[in-house]
Order: C-alpha cells, then structure tokens, then sequence
C-alpha cells in the first residue's frame, strides 16, 4: 500500500512519539488545528495515520492536509477522552464534524435528593446532582454500577421520597427489598442520615478515594470482630475484598475544577522543564512546557516566577487561582496559590508534572536519534556516576559461575563495549583448582587466569568487573585484583540477585538503584548473558560428560574410538539403537562386537 508522505520534521516528531495515552492535534500549513484524537498509545496511533492508505476519503485528506502535530500526554485512556473532548470545543477543528458530543457517553449520577438514586445516564441535566465519568464505554460504566449495587442496598425506584412522603404512609415495600437491594427508605426503614453514609461511600468509590473508606471498612470489622458480632463483621469483609479488587479510573478534570491555571515542574540535573495547562470551564485548553537551564544556581520558587511572568506575557493570561507544587518567590497579591495533596487539582499537576518529563523525554530521544553516540555517553555518565568510578566503563567484562550438585563447574565471561555486547570477546573457562562446589574459589580462580592472561599478552583492561554474587563473590574477586596488583587499575563491583542490590568493596551497606536506572539496565543485562552464557556451556558440557561416561566402562573402547562413534552417530541414544553393521562401517567389526554387546547388555 502507498504510504503518505510527510516532512521530515513531522516524521521525526512521530517517531519519538511515547507508548503511552494521550490527545494528540494536527495543524495545516495555516497553523490551524483541524483534527483532535485521543489515544491509548499515541505512537502506535499517530504512526497509524501516515504508514497506510485509509479506505476513507476524508481521512485520506485529512493526512494530506497535515502539516504539525502536538500532543498532551495524560494517566489513562478514559483521561485522553476527556481532555479530547474540551479541546475540541475549544478548537472546533474541522475534520472532527462527526465526533460524538459529550451526551454520547456514560456518566454515573449520584442524584440530589433526600434519598439520592445511583444510576447510569447519557444526559447531564444541571439539577444539582453529582456526575461522575465519562466513562470511555458502557461496559466499564456498568461494572462500576454493579460494584455499588453489590455492595450497598441503594433504591432504584423514581419516587421523590422526602421526609413528608414517609410520613403519609405513600410508599411500598418492593420487590427489591425483599431481594434485599433496597432497604425500605420509603416507609422509613432506615433513615436518611443511614443512608446518606452508604451514598458517601459510593461517592468515594466512583471518585477513586478508596484509601479513606478501606481503613473505615477495617476498623469497623475489627470493633465487630471485639464484639462476637461475626456474622456482621463477615459482611463488612465481603465489601473490603471487594473494593480492593477494584480499579477506580481517574478523571482528568472534575465538575469540581472550574477555572484554574496550573505549573508542574519537573528538576533534573541542571534543566528545569515547567508545564503551563490553562483551565477554563473545567476543560484543558492550552498546554505549554517552557525549559530554563540553570546558570546561577537558580531556586524552583524563582524560575517558576519567571514562567508566569513569561507565560502572562506571550499568552496574554491574567491569573487568578494558580495550582503549583510549592509557591514562586515573588509576591503576587491577586493570585491565590493552591497547594493540593489530593483531590481534583492534585491529580491536574500530577498530568502537568508528567507531560514536563515527558517534554525532557522528547527532546532527548530527538538529540539523540540524530546522534546515537550521544545516548551512549549518556548511560556511560550515568554508570560512571553511580558506580563511583573515575572514568566511563566503556569496557565491561561480567562473571558468572555454574555448577549443578558440584558437578563440571565451569564459569563464563561477557564483554560489553559501549554498554553493547562484544559477543566475539565472550569466554568460557573449566575450573581446573577448585574442587566441589565452591564459588569464591572459582571465582578467584577465573579473574586470576582472564587478567593474568590480559596483562601478559598487553591487551587492554575492562574499566569495570562486574560479578554475579553478593559479598563473598565480591571479595574473592577483590583478592585476586589484589594479588594481581591490579586493585586501583580496575573497579570492580558485585550484583546480588534477590533484590538487585549493587555492593562495593570494603562497603557492607549495597546501594538500591532506581529500577527504571539505565545504569541498572545495562548490568541486570551483563548478569542475564552471563548467566544463560555459562549454563549452555555448562549443559554442553555435562551432556557430553553424562554420554562418554557410558562408554568408558567398556574394556578395548579407547578415547579415539569413544570420539568416532559420539562424531558419527551425535549420541549414546542412537548409538544404542543402531544394528551392528552400521557399528562396524566407523570402527570395525572387532570393536564393533564389542560395543554392541555391551550397550545391549550382552555378554
């Protein structure tokens, strides 16, 4: 199929675009924004538009037109719908004619009323009743319904019951309280403060507050559990198992959130990368991330005072309620700073902080797809930063030793060059001193003989050893760079498995690195190839031990004999099963009688 073509720019825009959910907006050669999409994996559906040719005509059009694209990355899917859904408004991009509105989806309403209802609606009608999505299908919106429903008795009869219905004996028990889905508040059953402490639970759920409502749950089960009241207390623990087996979504921006504007920051080394999204209605409408390279030490506090500054003046904005992780250190008296630890707002910095890493995350993968040598020498930086070594291991060498029950122990050596494997530098060794299952000594064993033999044939040496073990491992392999003298030429670091602890020599304490580190990366890779380097050697290796040692016993069958026979026929199993004649054809019949009388058992 013929592939659309696009600029090069745009090209390389897309193919550092992040495997992760989002709204992405495409401009034509105007700078107008003419389509809005959300996005699951934005790479993937970006990438989707320009790699074929679409059987719609307007589609097919649409990506003729496209001339830029920028997008906004969010936490979920059911996030990317509604940000989608305000960019459009705000944008009214022409190829989006035939998006759905907003009434299209399903919200959850928690209704406004003395006894409110719980229920799942297309329709938002501004009666004072709570809302709660959209959910990005019908299907999850009903399963959160059902969750409510199993675990609370919430009516779901129309009647507007109020204090004076109950009292003028107007309702009926139904079907439903029998069915104990409702517990009678229409004949005054229960009361409305009983039942409003059930709706706040629910209203808990369907926010994604879960925490606060476990640690209820708990503490009641236990105070029923003190009181013998089990049968109680066992119906608590079915609602705690399963809310706990629930996965609220979160919502981007909340009925909550009207008009704010908000920063997140994201500090890494000496770049600060500050996220303005402009918030209007509770709708998203702009996203901005401005990058500040420190020259004087400057404060978080001090370059987001730059930000706004500059942010007020480029965009023309005038503040009002600005949500930020900590306070600019210029005052600003017509501005009222937010500083949430949870809620709506918290969870619109947390998206504004993520697309600040994600805008350091672009720039970077764009510098170094043009140079790959760059990525490189970054994780070399960053190796040689953590690993307190005082130039970058561009030569790496790992350790590995194998050995089941003590038998045929053997150990591997991998190289790495560049933080890339250099298989043809990859080396095998046969413990040849060590007797049984020692690993310290046949760790000693194979550095003393790989650098023995290093510095005698004057070939260079790693700037780091890595060897796959804790302590013990660690310190016979500083023992034999001592006796060696090569202690201070080569660093030399431990990699223990059980919770990829990083140990140094003379140091008792590991350090934890990051698991997203690529520092660690790169070495949990050295572990694994050394590991499954020296077991297939070590498997070959016992395999041909387990097979020659069928035929050693056999008087008159020698060494040359054993090779010819194991070379012809690949193994014992075949050796076995092949009649005598075929024996003869590689050792003769002399031999041949031989060993054919002893595979079979005969005499």
């Amino acid at each position: 199929m013929a592939m659309h073509r696009k600029s090069a720019a745009l090209e390389e825009k897309i193919s550092i675009l992040p495997d992760t959910p989002g709204v992405y907006m495409y401009y034509d050669a105007e700078g107008t924004v003419i389509y809005v999409g959300k996005a699951k994996n934005l790479k993937r559906r970006v990438s989707s538009y320009f790699n074929r040719t679409h059987d719609s005509l307007r589609t097919n059009l649409l990506v003729r037109a496209i001339v830029d694209m920028s997008y906004i990355v969010v936490t979920t899917e059911q996030d990317a719908l509604n940000l989608e859904a305000s960019m459009i408004k705000e944008h009214q991009p022409r190829y989006n004619v035939l998006l759905k509105d907003d009434k299209s989806y399903p919200w959850i309403v928690v209704t406004n009323e003395p006894f409110p209802r719980v229920f799942m609606t297309r329709q938002r009608i501004k009666d004072g009743s709570k809302y709660y999505g959209p959910y990005t299908d019908a299907g999850s919106a009903r399963a959160t319904l059902d969750l409510v429903r199993r675990l609370y008795q919430i009516r779901s009869c129309r009647h507007l019951i109020t204090p004076e219905y109950v009292r003028a004996g107007k309702g009926r028990l139904c079907l439903d309280y029998h069915l104990k889905r409702c517990k009678g508040c229409c004949t005054g059953l229960v009361s409305a403060e009983e039942y409003g402490a059930d709706i706040d639970r629910v209203r808990a759920i369907l926010r994604g507050d879960i925490s606060e409502l476990l640690q209820y749950l708990r503490g009641e089960m236990e105070k029923l559990s003190m009181e013998l009241r089990f049968e109680e207390a066992q119906e608590l623990k079915e609602q705690y198992d399963l809310i706990k087996r629930y996965q609220a979504k979160s919502v981007i921006v909340s009925q909550t959130v009207e008009d704010v504007d908000v920063f997140g920051v994201h500090d890494e080394d000496n770049e600060v990368y500050i996220n303005y999204m402009h918030i209007r209605h509770g709708a998203v409408v702009k996203s901005v991330t401005l990058e500040y390279r420190r020259r004087l030490d400057e404060t978080v506090p001090q370059l987001l005072s730059y930000a706004m500054a500059e942010i007020a003046e480029t965009l023309g904005v005038k503040y009002d309620e600005v949500v930020v992780a900590q306070e600019p250190d210029c005052e600003m008296p017509d501005v009222r700073f937010t500083i949430p630890k949870r809620g709506d707002k918290a969870k619109l910095l947390e998206v504004s902080e993520k697309n600040a890493r994600q805008h350091r995350v672009d720039k970077i993968k764009t510098i170094e797809k043009r140079d790959p040598t760059l990525r490189t020498d970054r994780i070399l930086e960053r190796m040689q930063a953590d690993f307190r070594l005082s130039e970058k291991p561009r030569h790496i060498e790992c350790f590995d030793n194998s050995n089941i029950q003590g038998t045929n122990p053997v150990a591997s050596c991998v190289v790495f060059k560049d933080a890339k494997p250099s298989k043809k530098d990859y080396r095998h060794f046969n413990i040849k001193t060590v007797e049984g299952p020692d690993d310290f000594a046949s760790m000693k064993e194979v550095l003393t003989r790989r650098y023995t033999r290093l510095v005698s044939e004057g070939q260079p040496l790693p700037q780091l050893i890595v060897v796959d073990g804790g302590k013990g491992q660690l310190s016979a392999a500083v023992e034999a760079l001592d006796e060696m003298g090569l202690r201070g030429v080569i660093a030399v670091v431990g990699i223990a498995k059980r919770l990829e602890e990083i140990y140094f020599p003379g140091d008792s304490i590991p350090l934890y690195i990051d698991k997203n580190s690529e520092s660690l990366r790169v070495v949990q890779q050295l572990r694994d190839e050394a590991h499954r380097f020296g077991i297939t050697h070590h498997r070959n290796r016992r395999s041909k031990s387990q097979a020659v040692s069928e035929l050693d016993g056999i008087k008159g069958v020698g060494e040359k004999t054993r090779t010819a026979l194991l070379t012809h026929f690949k193994s014992v199993k075949r050796l076995r099963e092949a009649d005598l004649d075929a024996i003869a054809e590689v050792i003769g019949p002399a031999k041949a009688s031989i060993v054919y009388s002893a595979l079979n058992g005969e005499n």
